[in-house]
């Protein structure tokens, strides 16, 4: 997990896994798409905008 000992105070362990898979990801796309030469397509951008909905919703304050 990002910044495990630092970040925990500020975040919660499931913000914290989330930006991680986050990362993870991202990382792995530019790589697959520069490095391995795989092509994007339209799925791989509504999965990553699935992801950003996901961090988005998990950083949203909790009513009440």
């Amino acid at each position: 997990m990002p910044a495990n000992r630092i970040g925990y105070g500020t975040f919660t362990g499931q913000q914290l896994k989330i930006m991680q898979e986050v990362i993870t990801l991202a990382v792995f796309a530019v790589f697959s798409v520069f490095w391995l030469g795989e092509a994007l397509r339209w799925n791989y951008l509504a999965t990553m905008g699935c992801l950003v909905a996901a961090v988005v919703l998990m950083f949203s304050p909790t009513p009440g």
